[in-house]
């Protein structure tokens, strides 16, 4: 059996976890992401334990970023310009190798949880389709012709600017923009917008879910018009609230207003927007596959 390490960081916790081949995760650790100097050590700490113990094959990291992830900069590895305090160019896969030796797989937090979701989830099978995480961020990854998103840097599908809805004069929680889909939509906005210290403690029948299914759904449907995935998986701690989901696949229906006349679309369109299947452990999957790519390079 072949072990791998994988690390899914968020904007509150960072996983850690121990899987084989077949996507099993055989051991798993959290902690809070606070500074890299309070949380790195940590991370440090487990797997050099787990290594000594389990002979690590390769690590793969699913980063919030905006990341570098080109291998020839001389800053590849690094987190850019994130919101995150203290996280901005810190070099997470330059850390990660100087703690333990092993091949290092890095992509997205997104774009991993997408491929975790097409080796063994929702996505199986689907060679065109994106992955959405709706929580402390808005984030977006995907894979296309079984290929996941590169470019100029990776996609950063949360800060669309998005039609504000009538009346919305709520101030943005992204510091860059102000019409974000993440300013507007993610946990913390509807925290700040509703004055709440959790947003799934909201009822399902308050008026914040048809606004955030309102904003979710017309970016949606965007992507659905540029992207062209078979499939939409949505999730993320939000998703926690179920009652979101048919709001959301409703709004994008709304707001495509029929121009896409695919019969997924049009009637079958809780096989187009889905939960993820493996909901929780898809970043943690990603980064075992990533981590399994490194090997293989």
């Amino acid at each position: 059996m072949t072990y791998f390490g994988a690390i899914e960081t968020g904007g509150t916790r960072c996983s850690c976890a121990i899987g084989d081949d077949a996507g099993n995760i055989i051991k798993k650790e959290v902690f809070p992401t606070i500074k890299p100097e309070m949380t790195m050590p940590q991370i440090f700490k487990f797997f050099i334990h787990e290594h000594a113990k389990t002979k690590l094959d390769a690590i793969g990291i699913a980063c919030f970023g905006p990341l570098d992830l080109h291998k020839e900069s001389p800053t590849y590895g690094s987190i850019t310009t994130t919101p995150k305090p203290s996280w901005s160019h810190f070099n997470i896969v330059q850390a990660i190798k100087t703690a333990v030796s092993v091949p290092i797989g890095f992509d997205t937090d997104v774009n991993g949880a997408a491929l975790g979701e097409q080796r063994w989830g929702a996505a199986a099978g689907i060679d065109t389709f994106i992955y959405i995480t709706v929580g402390t961020g808005i984030g977006v990854g995907g894979i296309i012709y079984n290929h996941l998103m590169h470019g100029l840097i990776h996609p950063e599908m949360g800060h669309i600017s998005i039609p504000r809805y009538r009346g919305d004069n709520f101030e943005s929680v992204c510091p860059f923009h102000e019409n974000c889909l993440e300013g507007l939509a993610s946990g913390p906005a509807i925290e700040k917008r509703w004055n709440v210290k959790a947003a799934t403690d909201l009822p399902d029948d308050h008026e914040a879910w048809d606004l955030e299914a309102y904003y979710l759904g017309t970016a949606i449907a965007n992507w659905s018009l540029t992207i062209s995935p078979k499939k939409v998986i949505l999730g993320g701690g939000l998703l926690n609230k179920k009652s979101l989901m048919d709001k959301v696949r409703k709004e994008c229906q709304k707001s495509l207003n029929g121009y896409l006349k695919h019969k997924i679309i049009l009637g079958n369109i809780d096989e187009y927007i889905v939960f993820p299947k493996r909901m929780g452990e898809s970043g943690l999957l990603g980064a075992l596959a990533l981590a399994e790519r490194a090997r293989e390079v």
